[in-house]
């Protein structure tokens, strides 16, 4: 089988997967056009990440990859919270609190890495090979799209769910958890740059702020905020609308086991691997599970 067919066969398969998965998570969402919402929001999702694709191949660029996710996980909230406001006739207090911590943390998100990107000369490491073969090119869009709609999965039951319950305990809990997870994000990825602008930390590994705490405190912020907004589901889940518990373990798969803290640590073991004080700083900083350096062995 060529590589062109087996990238093909990713999108193929990535494709059912997620229409199938959010078919059967969203089965107490409201219809629309006789379907679940969330299963017309992973069509949206899917679209626009294959609408994006096709002049970033043209120009094999991935300067716009990332603010596209961001762009598709606005876009599915809002059809979503249309959903439910057609449907039901409004927005319950669970659904506006939880769109607009989906819309706080992907315009924040999308607006670091937008910047970033431009600051790197608008390509990514990662699409070095892949954005010269279209079809492994059109694989990493249509990739984005399922995790848009896995991450984003408890959100989406939230605002477009049937069912409408008090706040209760389980609201609080995770509104707290998804700001500890917004603040550890946001103040990571502010302290990183901060570190970076300065000419004389040039090459040098970062250890400072939160980043004594762990050595991927931001990874650890964006895992802790979903997870706080799948607590805030529990109360409105039921039947197969409990698959949406996907959503913090596909964010901590993804950022520690395919994407996140390996591709990161290989980089850094390669640039600084030979450094005692590197060599000290991992001996002695979570990978990941914050720790304040008092504590630290």
């Amino acid at each position: 089988m060529s590589k062109a067919i087996k990238s093909l066969s990713v999108v193929a398969f990535v494709t059912l997967f997620a229409l199938a998965f959010a078919f059967f998570a969203g089965v107490n969402s409201v219809e629309i056009y006789d379907a679940p919402t969330m299963y017309w929001c992973a069509w949206l999702a899917l679209v626009i990440n294959w609408l994006a694709f096709i002049p970033s191949a043209i120009a094999q660029s991935d300067k716009f990859y990332d603010s596209f996710g961001a762009i598709t996980y606005l876009s599915v909230t809002a059809l979503a919270c249309y959903a439910a406001i057609t449907t039901m006739g409004s927005l319950d207090t669970r659904g506006i609190v939880v769109a607009a911590m989906v819309a706080i943390w992907c315009i924040r998100l999308g607006t670091f890495l937008f910047i970033r990107i431009q600051a790197k000369g608008g390509s990514d490491s990662r699409f070095e090979k892949i954005k010269k073969n279209p079809p492994r090119f059109l694989a990493a869009w249509t990739l984005q799209a399922l995790w848009v709609i896995l991450t984003a999965s408890a959100a989406l039951s939230i605002i477009t769910n049937e069912a409408r319950e008090p706040i209760g305990i389980y609201f609080w809990i995770g509104a707290a958890i998804w700001v500890v997870g917004m603040a550890f994000e946001t103040i990571a990825d502010a302290q990183k740059s901060a570190f970076k602008s300065k000419d004389e930390n040039d090459g040098d590994f970062i250890n400072v702020g939160l980043w004594k705490w762990s050595r991927h405190p931001n990874y650890f912020g964006e895992i802790t905020l979903w997870t706080g907004i799948f607590v805030i589901a529990i109360p409105v889940l039921s039947g197969l609308g409990w698959l949406v518990v996907i959503s913090p373990i596909f964010v901590y798969l993804l950022l520690t086991r395919i994407s996140g803290i390996n591709l990161q640590e290989e980089q850094a073991k390669e640039r600084w691997g030979d450094d005692p004080d590197y060599q000290e700083y991992r001996r002695k900083t979570p990978a990941l599970f914050p720790k304040p350096p008092a504590m630290q062995g």
